[in-house]
């Protein structure tokens, strides 16, 4: 006998031997068992996935000397003619080569009405049915719709598509999916065992991979690799065959990049190109790596996943993981898809596939920016390289509890004659937010024995219990979570009072749209003030006449009150707390030497100096000294507008 190609000697003879189609072969077997049989069916999906291969196991189940049956006996003269593909009451139509209405009418119309010559029923499989013309699909339709009793419709396809609904509507159409690489894999074990050929599981995997879903393209290149290599295959023979890339290639590279060694990857895009390799076939095997190492990066119990990794390269596999972050595999799959495409028309591959590796290599210097936001904010003010961001692969700095260095030292006896700015009038220049301390008003100095700050407790556990001034708490928890609606509104209040379950809110007549977004945010603004105080508060906003700022409840001037440092009342609202030392005038702008973003108060007490300086950052303080404007206070009261909390854009 002639030898018979591997994709026809194993092809399924039942229901259960259709591989990765469960779906379709019950539904069909309960419908045959229950006699629910329809006169028409579509089965569509890709090529090889057991279109055909289901439309003749379902004859046979039909005209089985047993049946129906859905388990054909595949011994008598109806199974064994069906399988053949020489029974005389199974037709098995190529659409492409009957295209024509007058093929469907002679083939098929003709015949409908012709009772079955020896099979209970008559079968037509349509293969390719979408090729067929508009034409005949409207002269099929009405035979599909009503046929005979005696005969029944499977036409199969790879293009949905094109197929008429009216044809789909009288049809139950069955789609094919395509089989996953583990159940490809596992069927080429079984048909290797039996046939004695000697292959590892390297090589069944590459195999797999290449049907891209198909077990028919899997079977077929099996035996393409067999009859080059005889009955022991390794994996370097199969990748000679197929034309495939290796995985210990694509291993290679990968460690390339994240070894960061530059040179290497022009030596190995010498070897895929010596080797003949298409280098888009290598930009698809590493976007299918990165896409497995991000997978076991998301949910890293896949690792014993077949369709992730076989035995064979899970140590190799295991051992890259830690060596790429999920950002930098992200930043990987973009580079090799771009490169992929490419490729495609570029009239030097070697160059752009060279390029793609280094630019991915490049990438992986990129420092997220919340890392960057992190380490400036972390850099103490004086020391060398301040201000520079970190190494991208260096842990995360821990700022070390140190003392903080006074800023500025004042002579003692200018704390009793503090001088006016003699630029402008005090009752008509307004100047902008600066940041600022419990204990002054225009400058901060901080002795140099004062010990290192505290943290401050968390708000949970409530500041009374902590030990730590409840409005400072208060204040610094509200910058911390809204920082927006700090710059904003509470930097601009005249001061904050808080009492007895109480926190107030003051400010002028002109800053009523403030007041009023204060009323509009109380829900969470008490909510806030509940959590960090540890009782119930209830938070409002109030309007006083004139601009002077008077202190709070606790002794301390408002948060607004270093936007007004020219008002005769600043002294009497200084004199409520001691000073060491005198302070300076007020400048009109800070001194290009002093960075006030580098200060920070060293002490539980100093948090509600540091939640209410000026916002962080140019954007910040601009909008902030904005909101402070009275004629931006003005045109608010003409044109209504309600600011939202923005933070998060």
């Amino acid at each position: 006998m002639a030898y018979q190609v591997l994709a026809r000697k194993w092809r399924p003879q039942r229901f259960e031997d259709v591989i990765g189609q469960r779906g379709v072969t019950q539904t069909l077997r309960n419908a045959i068992a229950t006699d629910r049989l329809a006169q028409a069916f579509v089965f569509a999906g890709p090529r090889g996935v057991g279109k055909t291969t289901s439309a003749r196991i379902l004859a046979r189940a039909l005209n089985c000397v047993n049946g129906p049956t859905a388990d054909p006996c595949g011994k008598c003269d109806a199974c064994r003619e069906i399988a053949e593909g020489r029974d005389i009451d199974v037709l098995e139509i190529d659409a492409a080569t009957h295209t024509q209405v007058e093929n469907v009418r002679e083939v098929i119309i003709a015949g409908l009405s012709i009772a079955p010559v020896r099979d209970r029923f008559k079968v037509f499989i349509i293969d390719e049915v979408h090729q067929l013309s508009s034409s005949s699909f409207n002269a099929l339709l009405k035979s599909v719709e009503e046929p005979p009793p005696h005969v029944v419709f499977i036409m199969a396809t790879t293009l949905l598509g094109k197929i008429p609904d009216t044809i789909l509507s009288r049809s139950q159409v069955f789609e094919f999916r395509t089989i996953g690489t583990a159940a490809i894999t596992e069927q080429l074990r079984i048909i290797t065992t039996a046939e004695g050929i000697t292959i590892d599981e390297a090589g069944l995997a590459l195999i797999a991979r290449s049907a891209e879903g198909s077990m028919r393209d899997a079977q077929s290149a099996l035996d393409q690799v067999i009859a080059f290599a005889g009955e022991s295959v390794n994996p370097e023979e199969v990748s000679a065959v197929l034309g495939l890339v290796g995985r210990d290639a694509v291993f290679d590279v990968a460690e390339t990049v994240a070894d960061e060694t530059a040179p290497r990857v022009f030596e190995l895009a010498g070897r895929f190109m010596e080797a003949g390799y298409d280098l888009r076939s290598v930009c698809r095997e590493l976007s299918r790596l990165v896409r497995d190492l991000l997978v076991l990066k998301v949910d890293p119990s896949r690792i014993t996943d077949p369709e992730i990794t076989t035995d064979a390269e899970r140590e190799r596999l295991e051992a890259l993981l830690p060596r790429f972050s999920r950002e930098d595999l992200l930043r990987g799959f973009d580079v090799l898809s771009r490169a992929e495409f490419e490729i495609r028309s570029a009239s030097q591959p070697r160059y752009h596939f060279e390029v793609a590796m280094l630019r991915w290599m490049h990438l992986r210097k990129l420092v997220p920016l919340t890392e960057l936001i992190d380490g400036l904010e972390q850099q103490p003010a004086g020391v060398p390289g301040a201000g520079q961001p970190r190494s991208p692969r260096a842990k995360r700095p821990v700022a070390p509890e140190a003392p903080a260095a006074p800023v500025a030292e004042v002579a003692p006896e200018a704390k009793s004659n503090p001088v006016r700015s003699p630029s402008a009038p005090a009752s008509t220049r307004r100047q902008p937010a600066l940041p600022r301390t419990e204990a002054s008003d225009s400058r901060v100095a901080l002795p140099p024995d004062k010990p290192a700050r505290s943290p401050v407790p968390a708000p949970e556990a409530g500041a009374a219990a902590a030990g730590v001034d409840p409005k400072a708490a208060f204040l610094a928890e509200l910058k911390r979570t809204k920082k927006f609606f700090h710059g904003t509104v509470v930097a601009q209040a005249q001061r904050v009072e808080v009492g007895e379950g109480t926190v107030v809110f003051i400010f002028t007549e002109g800053q009523r749209t403030l007041a009023k977004q204060v009323e509009t945010s109380r829900p969470w603004l008490e909510a806030l003030a509940t959590r960090t105080m540890g009782r119930k508060m209830t938070v409002g906003a109030r309007k006083v006449a004139g601009l002077a700022p008077a202190a709070s409840s606790s002794g301390e001037p408002g948060p607004g009150a270093a936007t007004e440092a020219h008002q005769p009342t600043l002294e009497t609202a200084a004199s409520h707390e001691p000073r060491s030392e005198a302070e300076p005038p007020l400048p009109s702008e800070p001194p290009p030497d002093l960075d006030l973003s580098l200060v920070r108060p060293s002490g539980p007490a100093d948090e509600s100096a540091r939640s209410t300086k000026a916002p962080d950052g140019p954007a910040d303080d601009l909008l902030s000294r904005a909101m402070g404007d009275q004629a931006v206070q003005t045109m608010l009261e003409v044109f209504p507008a309600e600011i939202k909390d923005v933070e998060e854009i």
